[in-house]
């Protein structure tokens, strides 16, 4: 067979994409956006050394719905939700395009629910104050799914499962909440107060478990004792953990890229699968 027909029959074939993170990012405080500090030099060091993925799927614990959706809109606007902080904050734009053919393939891949779409969903909080730092030019497409959380926490891990071939399509999956996030005793006088012991108790659990891949623990968080409960008093920021659990490879490895905390009772905890 002459180079010039082989050349012709491979390019018959599709393009594989390169496999692309799983990245879990404890987003914290709005505030975060407009700081300067490690944890947003963290995020933008993040963005230097990774390469630019096709696309951004968001699951953040900002858009709980009853069912899961995806958003299919290919102009998704900068949701400001939340109040009481400063017009500085209020002011800021992030708005990269959608990416509604990849949220359709979504979709197809999961059958563990019906994905429906949503033509209206912008960008939450938990995506933009996160990707702001990563590619602060907008210029990487970004589309979120909901999480339903009328469903247990093993729903959502198993949802993660069934979007590992988007990570092979060239989509970095961005799963933004915190592993301890309780507003009721946080100290909002001072970002550096010192953590609880119950967060470094459950923060330190939750890391011992990754490192083991001891996912069944995490997923059955309220076996933990009263750390747990003092550090998920409600579920929404821990639930996007599941869908990290999920996504991540049989042999692949789990890297810590920032541990810290905040106002107390707030853990910021970062890990990177791939």
């Amino acid at each position: 067979m002459k180079l010039q027909e082989l050349a012709n029959i491979a390019g018959n074939f599709p393009v594989r994409e390169k496999t692309m993170p799983m990245l879990f990012i404890g987003h914290g405080h709005p505030m975060n956006a407009l700081w300067d500090n490690d944890f947003t030099q963290t995020l933008t060091k993040l963005g230097k050394n990774m390469d630019k993925p096709s696309a951004v799927l968001v699951i953040s614990a900002h858009w709980e719905t009853i069912g899961t959706y995806v958003s299919v809109n290919p102009k998704p606007r900068t949701i400001h939700d939340f109040g009481g902080f400063s017009k500085e904050l209020f002011d800021v734009r992030y708005e990269p395009k959608g990416h509604p053919e990849l949220a359709r393939e979504l979709k197809s891949m999961v059958s563990i629910t019906d994905v429906i779409e949503d033509h209206d969903m912008g960008l939450d909080h938990g995506a933009w104050t996160v990707l702001k730092f990563i590619w602060p030019d907008a210029d990487v497409p970004v589309f979120e799914m909901s999480m339903d959380y009328s469903k247990p926490a093993a729903f959502h891990y198993q949802l993660g499962e069934q979007l590992k071939e988007l990570r092979r399509k060239g989509v970095l999956i961005l799963c933004s909440g915190n592993i301890v996030h309780n507003l009721r005793m946080i100290d909002w006088r001072d970002i550096d107060a010192k953590p609880y012991d119950w967060n470094l108790e459950f923060d330190q659990f939750v890391k011992n478990q990754l490192e083991n891949r001891n996912f069944e623990a995490l997923i059955n968080y309220e076996k933990a004792g009263a750390a747990a409960r003092l550090s998920i008093p409600t579920n929404d920021h821990y639930l996007p953990l599941m869908y990290a659990l999920g996504l991540i490879e049989k042999n692949e490895a789990i890297k810590h890229i920032y541990e810290g905390y905040q106002f107390g009772s707030l853990s910021m905890r970062c890990f990177q699968a791939g």
